[in-house]
């Protein structure tokens, strides 16, 4: 992928770096204000982990309906919907990283306690809400942070490599938030996972607190000064509608999966909470391990390559999820299908997010991350709502997983529309 270009924001400061033996490592080699991003990402990714993983087998013990489950986890994806235009508008206009991040932490440490607290529908709605809304100012402020850090100080790295490092952060926080997930499912504990991930918020606002993240230079207001909306959106649109296809498929696994197991298949044995926790941690050990190199191999290639990679093996993860239900050995199917669903997700994070930095102009990154961000919040409130009639209709999710095949089978001609990303002039024009 091409580099971002390196020149700075105008009025943008530019501290002196120097590298001291701590920073000498293998991180040495990104700015100092990436590294803090990626600090921030890897603690909160540690907390939501076990949240979003395994909130829906901790309300399938208090006995929730699988339509109930994914009700709840709908509504916060809805819920999230107004914070991520919020928070994208406000970032246009020059609003610091931080500032939606700590407003996202208060939300969250909100919402687990409502869920720690809870064993109603009501309250597991309210806790799921607050969920929802922390995510929708999250995501667009530290999506952004990205290319803002990887600009500063004396030698900026390209977007993308950028965003192959906190991507590696969260793949490795949420991993191990889930695995500390299990073994509290394992020792009778599983509530545990909302007082994790409240400590983990705490930290998160310290970090913020002693050193903000960066703030985007403010747009100006003059027309003149701005590219229309009907240059800069239509080359997004295909690389939006593939998004929003790819982005279902961990909204899936956080939902849809969990319940799957613990239900059975057709002939597939029903597994204890705790191992199917263990098996959804798995899959994220696998993104651990292969999304630095998987980033890195794709951001030197084409969009259109990396976006098809993805796409055929969550097709491959979801065919083998499909047959798993109709054989007694399906677990060993199961364990399979992780390794493709994995490299999916390690090979769409990065590039995509990337991409979207890359078409956009300067003035209207933060909206145009914030309708990225949309991808995800609409595919987590229509997947699991479609999941979870499906697992109540039938006793088995074996029909669902073929169709989320054919959908991505069909995505494929999606990538074929790919424009090619064109020279971004915008970006170099003087201030």
């Amino acid at each position: 992928m091409r580099p971002f270009p390196s020149a700075s924001p105008p009025g943008t400061a530019i501290p002196a770096q120097s590298a001291s033996p701590a920073q000498s490592g293998w991180l040495g080699q990104f700015p100092a204000a990436l590294r803090q991003v990626a600090l921030v990402r890897l603690v909160a990714s540690f907390g939501a982990g076990g949240v979003l993983y395994l909130t829906p087998i901790v309300f399938h013990q208090a006995a929730f309906s699988a339509q109930s489950v994914t009700q709840g986890l709908a509504l916060a994806a809805l819920a999230g919907t107004a914070g991520r235009f919020m928070s994208g508008m406000l970032l246009d206009r020059g609003l610091a990283c931080s500032i939606p991040v700590l407003l996202a932490a208060l939300a969250a440490l909100l919402g687990d306690l409502r869920l720690f607290g809870t064993a109603s529908f009501p309250g597991y709605v309210q806790g799921q809400l607050l969920i929802g809304i922390a995510a929708g100012l999250y995501w667009p402020a530290v999506e952004l942070a990205v290319p803002l850090g990887c600009r500063m100080g004396p030698a900026p790295i390209p977007t993308a490599r950028g965003y192959a490092l906190v991507r590696s952060a969260d793949a490795a926080g949420i991993a191990a938030g889930a695995l500390l997930g299990a073994l509290l499912a394992a020792a009778g504990h599983l509530r545990g996972i909302y007082l994790i991930d409240i400590i983990c918020l705490l930290l998160v606002v310290l970090l913020l607190l002693k050193q903000p993240l960066q703030r985007a230079s403010p747009a100006s207001f003059d027309p003149a000064d701005h590219t229309p909306w009907r240059q800069w959106l239509p080359p997004l649109l295909p690389l939006l509608a593939i998004s929003l296809l790819a982005t279902s498929l961990p909204a899936l696994m956080q939902s849809a999966l969990p319940l799957d197991l613990v239900r059975g298949g057709l002939e597939r044995a029903a597994m204890p909470e705790s191992l199917g926790a263990l098996l959804v941690g798995l899959q994220l050990g696998v993104l651990v391990l292969i999304q630095w190199p998987v980033g890195q191999a794709l951001a030197k290639r084409p969009i259109a390559q990396g976006l098809g990679l993805s796409l055929a093996c969550f097709a491959m993860g979801t065919v083998l999820l499909a047959f798993s239900a109709l054989s007694s050995q399906g677990l060993w199917l199961v364990l399979l299908a992780q390794l493709p669903l994995a490299l999916g997700a390690a090979a769409f994070l990065p590039i995509a997010t990337a991409a979207v930095i890359e078409l956009s102009p300067r003035e209207h990154q933060g909206l145009a991350m914030a309708l990225f961000s949309q991808c995800f919040a609409l595919s987590a409130l229509g997947a699991p709502l479609l999941a979870g009639l499906a697992l109540d209709a039938q006793r088995h999710a074996g029909g669902f997983w073929i169709g989320m095949t054919l959908l991505c089978l069909a995505g494929l001609n999606l990538v074929k529309r790919l424009r090619p990303r064109p020279v971004v002039a915008l970006e170099r024009r003087p201030a």
